[in-house]
């Protein structure tokens, strides 16, 4: 054990092994498109991939002719997206920084941050700090794109814990709890190998309301477009499990 958060250990190698089954390419397809189509940026457009990690959405987003940037913590998947992007052929400008120091200003047309890659500071302030980061980077009208966990429908269908049984031997233990005052999900995570070899990872974050993320945006100097329950528009619904929310710089 280290004193290093969480979020400074868990991005490597083993957690794209864990969230391989999950993060298909199918389902990178459907985030893209949907990117795209809620953007509606014409191409040449610069984009901001906020907590990029292994360049599952920069990768396809430079493909489609947009000008990207990837910013993420982890220097291994840094290392794993540049290696792709040199393979499909294309550029991307990747950066290595905390998402609290985003050295831009007024620079991209729009920023995303994808598959709840905020929260993960220890504090409401830290976070908001990173929507401040965001806003200065953004041209004026820029536009920010969250996709994150719906607190309701997670609270909703909560589960305590998870077995799963790879079918590489691997067995993935998972358990859960959630902080009503503090609205903080907290996972640790236990491998077990086919040799019996066990790792354990953790990670937690907190889950924001839609009305408190929009209170933050507004204090960050962004509104609050709209926002769905799916990356094909669906209606936001209690029962909906991903918050989609597309706000704009206010000038």
């Amino acid at each position: 054990m280290t004193g290093n958060p969480w979020y400074k250990t868990f991005f490597g190698e083993d957690y794209l092994r864990l969230y391989e089954p999950i993060l298909t390419p199918e389902r990178t397809q459907r985030e893209v498109d949907g990117i795209v189509n809620l953007l509606a940026l014409p191409q040449g457009s610069s984009i901001l991939d906020l907590c990029c990690g292994h360049g599952r959405h920069s990768i396809p987003l430079a493909q489609r002719g947009y000008h990207v940037t990837g910013q993420d913590l982890s220097e291994v998947f840094l290392r794993e997206a540049e290696k792709e992007a040199v393979a499909k052929g294309v550029h991307v400008n990747w950066m290595h920084s905390d998402m609290r120091n985003i050295p831009f200003e007024h620079e991209f047309d729009a920023a995303i941050n994808i598959f709840t890659a905020f929260g993960y500071l220890e504090t409401q302030d830290e976070d908001q700090h990173v929507l401040r980061q965001v806003s200065k980077a953004l041209k004026p009208n820029g536009l920010l794109l969250l996709d994150t966990l719906h607190r309701e429908a997670f609270l909703r269908h909560f589960e305590p814990y998870m077995i799963e049984h790879r079918p590489d031997g691997l067995i993935v233990l998972e358990e859960r709890d959630f902080d009503l005052l503090t609205s903080r999900a907290n996972v640790k995570i236990t491998m077990i190998y086919p040799d019996g070899e066990r790792k354990e990872y953790g990670h937690a974050a907190r889950v924001y309301t839609l009305t408190e993320l929009a209170q933050m945006l507004t204090i960050a100097g962004l509104r609050v477009k709209t926002y769905f329950g799916g990356w094909i528009g669906q209606e936001l619904t209690i029962d909906s499990f991903r918050l989609i929310l597309l706000a704009q710089k206010i000038e």
